[in-house]
């Protein structure tokens, strides 16, 4: 819809006094929401950087040049009432190849109560969607109906670069005249920073700011944790089944580069030659050189973050564990029976996925998860992976973050109905927590309906979520029928030490009564993550 027809369409009904609350004044540019509850609405869409086009390819996103969208915007309303292209997408597996969406996606989506106004300092939550870094839509992980449950908060939702596109790595984009290493986390900041700087037009809090992500998003948590940002973007932390992929060095991802640029055909002549090629290259050819490369690789075969000495300094869990991270509360957890990893010798995969790992590394990690300790190999095979990969984050972050100054700690478990499997498997809590979604290939999703039960033990979470980025404590605004979420500590008296909720729904099937409850941390899981949490520097995590 152009420009002048969209004036003349909000104009007839701004009329008659119904939108007037959805159109928001950034100051260079006036955007219309789209009104998705009585009391919630989304802008979606909003740009938060210049494109990385062309040239822009492979670099550091740009701040955003309000002076051009104010030009082309022309005076006249922005739509906003739809869901953007998402960024180019990787694969999610089987003969995925990956390649829909636009490069042109470095956006938001704002979800805000109905009327919200600059001054009313609302806090504000930025979540980071998952994908192992490779995939991902923000639409498929909707949150006006958080809003809609809690009309007090503003909620964003990142656009990012992915797979190729976001993290290609080789060491001479040390020098940024060929390019930028950790473009996709770049991505992030930026977004962070317009946040800060543009937040308060939708009726957020700039200084209230909490960061929350899933899987490759609770990594992107955890490395905003401890990366070097130049600035305070943000005052608490929720990181779910952060992925703890390891973080290899630009040196050890140069033979995915070679890969990435023999399969786009652009391998001749010196490195100016060879980024000009890619840099021209169409999406198309990029896809199906990033999904190749990532098939043929070696040991560091995925397009991840990596330690470029200027933002992200080394591996998460090693400054962690040396008190180098920002002091904000924090919730984390996982869910029960998680792993990202295939196969079913553990100590193969865990070389496969770690390649840093020595043969005495891993006999030291299966030393304290004997077979004995589980049921069958299955499980064995399940814990040993997924605490290396997912779980064991919750031991770190939330032990190192318990003074400092606060954590929160759980362990999700209520399964995904549509799922087929038995446990609690990775992004259980994604199906609850957004309206029954399930993410399929090149940016798609299924959303499931939800039974009344359901859709009460979604409200518990959602509840739990939104007191902490209101308050910073799951607690002040949780459901009265929700137990009272004891904070993680590592000493006191008792039964007060390592006590984590165990977030489920009601097994008698009713809408009046919480599931949840709360464990001690079992002494074998502790006793286990310490020892992968003394593998941070051979994992690289």
């Amino acid at each position: 819809m152009g420009f002048t027809l969209l004036a003349l369409l909000t104009a007839l009904v701004l009329a008659r006094g119904t939108l007037a609350a959805d159109i928001v004044d950034t100051g260079y540019a006036e955007y219309l929401g789209n009104r998705t509850f009585p009391n919630a609405v989304a802008y979606l869409g909003i740009p938060y950087a210049e494109p990385p086009l062309g040239e822009r390819r492979f670099r550091a996103p740009l701040p955003l040049n309000t002076t051009r969208i104010a030009e082309e915007s022309k005076g006249q309303v922005v739509d906003a009432t739809k869901y953007p292209d998402a960024c180019i997408q990787g694969p999610i597996g089987g003969t995925d190849q990956g390649g829909a969406g636009s490069e042109d996606c470095l956006k938001v989506n704002i979800y805000a109560p109905a009327g919200a106004k600059k001054g009313q300092k609302l806090p504000v939550l930025v979540y980071i969607h998952g994908g192992g870094y490779i995939f991902g839509n923000p639409s498929n992980w909707p949150l006006d109906h958080w809003i809609r449950q809690s009309p007090n908060v503003v909620i964003v939702s990142v656009y990012y670069r992915l797979d190729a596109f976001g993290f290609l790595t080789t060491p001479e984009f040390s020098d940024p005249k060929n390019g930028d290493l950790n473009a996709g986390f770049l991505d992030q900041i930026q977004a962070l920073k317009w946040v800060k700087g543009n937040i308060a037009s939708f009726g957020g809090d700039p200084s209230k700011v909490t960061i929350n992500g899933e899987s490759a998003g609770g990594g992107s948590v955890q490395h905003h944790l401890v990366a070097n940002e130049g600035e305070r973007l943000f005052s608490g932390a929720i990181a779910q089944s952060v992925y703890r992929t390891p973080t290899p060095t630009p040196d050890q991802q140069k033979p995915l580069f070679d890969l990435f640029v023999t399969q786009a055909s652009c391998n001749t002549g010196d490195l100016t030659q060879k980024l000009s090629c890619l840099r021209k290259a169409s999406v198309s050819i990029l896809a199906r050189a990033q999904e190749a490369a990532r098939t043929l690789g070696g040991e560091y075969n995925s397009f991840h973050p990596v330690v470029d000495g200027k933002v992200i300094l080394g591996n998460p869990t090693t400054l962690i564990k040396e008190g180098k991270f920002t002091k904000v509360p924090v919730i984390v957890g996982s869910t029960s029976n998680e792993t990202v990893a295939g196969g079913t010798d553990p100590a193969a995969t865990l070389k496969r996925t770690f390649p840093g790992l020595t043969d005495e590394d891993v006999q030291d990690i299966l030393e304290v998860a004997p077979l004995s300790d589980f049921t069958n190999p299955a499980q064995q095979f399940q814990v040993v992976t997924g605490e290396s990969l997912l779980i064991c984050a919750r031991e770190v972050i939330g032990g190192a973050y318990s003074t400092a100054p606060k954590s929160w700690t759980y362990r999700y478990n209520q399964r995904n109905p549509t799922s087929g499997g038995v446990g609690v498997g990775h992004a259980a809590e994604n199906w609850m927590m957004f309206l029954g979604t399930n993410t399929g290939v090149n940016g798609t999703n299924t959303f499931t309906p939800m039974t009344p039960v359901e859709n009460a033990f979604a409200e518990e979470l959602i509840a739990y979520w939104l007191s902490f980025v209101r308050a910073g404590d799951p607690n002040t605004f949780k459901l009265s029928r929700s137990p009272h979420w004891p904070q993680y500590t590592l000493a006191g008296d008792g039964g007060s030490t390592k006590q984590r909720i165990v977030l489920q729904q009601d097994p008698k099937n009713t809408t009046t009564r919480s599931g949840s409850f709360i464990e001690q941390e079992p002494q074998k899981e502790s006793k286990r993550c310490q020892v992968v949490a003394s593998k941070s520097e051979q994992e690289q995590n």
